[in-house]
């Protein structure tokens, strides 16, 4: 099953959202004095797992270029 490219766009776009809104609340909680550790490296997981989601599908808007 092929993704189309507005389809990979609108995903790309979503990721980002998220991405952008996971390093917030991680700036947000890592500047409160009372800040969870076990919260906190839950967000940094996931960011990056966010940010390994959008390197996969960006790679997928290039053109293959061994063919």
């Amino acid at each position: 099953m092929s993704t189309g490219w507005s389809e990979i766009q609108s995903r790309l776009a979503l990721l980002r959202q998220e991405h952008r809104d996971l390093d917030r609340a991680i700036a947000s909680l890592a500047d409160t004095s009372s800040m969870d550790q076990l919260q906190l490296r839950r967000l940094k997981k996931r960011k990056l797992r966010l940010k390994d989601q959008i390197t996969y599908w960006e790679d997928q808007l290039l053109p293959d270029l061994d063919a």
